[in-house]
């Protein structure tokens, strides 16, 4: 996906930017502007990701992640048992049109990259892999519907759920500095870039680890 974003001689690492030369953007401009965790629409979600500042920009920029595990937790009983063995589809173009940070557009997707990038179907709690702790998985990026039960059921049920795993007690704030680099866990956390001004430049260099499959 957005293979024209990669660093060159590095595939691996992923250019977060709003810089613009030679009338191209050099990496993609509005990443992280709903809640997420990284890569839940690939079969494989991502364990981890790394994000290292390269430029920053004068005004925000902030980083905000959320606990997953604590927003679990702390559901509602009647809440918690709605989604009990639930399970919901994740889609990488759910919203991928959205505009929300002024002055950015994202790129057009091409057939070949639509095809990569088909809808998964993950649990709507995951079991963390290494701690056997509970977690909801389910994000406003990319999480469509919650299967098997009628539409505007899901509807409700996602929005409740989107409104609590990102509660101000759940969330760390990173403020960031030059070369900071934070490595999270996508199987506990989502997170969200808060933007910051389109005439300020910021770069960002990112790249996932591979997990395994939700359960």
């Amino acid at each position: 996906m957005l293979k024209q974003f990669l660093l060159a001689d590095h595939p691996e690492i992923f250019i977060i930017s709003n810089i613009v030369e030679n009338g191209q953007p050099i990496g993609l401009g509005d990443a992280g502007k709903f809640w997420h965790s990284d890569l839940s629409y690939k079969e494989f979600p991502s364990l981890g990701s790394m994000l290292l500042a390269q430029e920053l920009p004068e005004e925000g920029g902030d980083t905000l992640f959320a606990s997953q595990q604590l927003a679990y937790e702390t559901l509602p009983a009647e809440l918690r048992q709605a989604i009990e063995g639930k399970r919901a589809a994740h889609s990488y173009t759910a919203r991928y049109a959205d505009e929300v940070f002024a002055g950015i557009r994202r790129p057009t997707l091409t057939e070949a990259q639509l095809a990569e990038v088909k809808a998964v179907v993950h649990p709507v709690v995951r079991a963390h892999p290494e701690t056997g702790r509970k977690g909801l998985f389910v994000n406003e990026n990319f999480t469509t519907h919650i299967l098997d039960i009628p539409e505007d059921e899901s509807r409700q049920i996602l929005a409740e759920l989107f409104a609590h795993s990102a509660r101000p007690e759940f969330i760390y704030r990173h403020q960031w500095r030059p070369h900071d680099m934070v490595f999270w866990d996508n199987r506990a956390l989502i997170h969200l870039a808060t933007g910051c001004p389109s005439h300020l430049r910021r770069r960002m260099h990112r790249t996932t680890i591979q997990g395994d499959v939700p359960f």
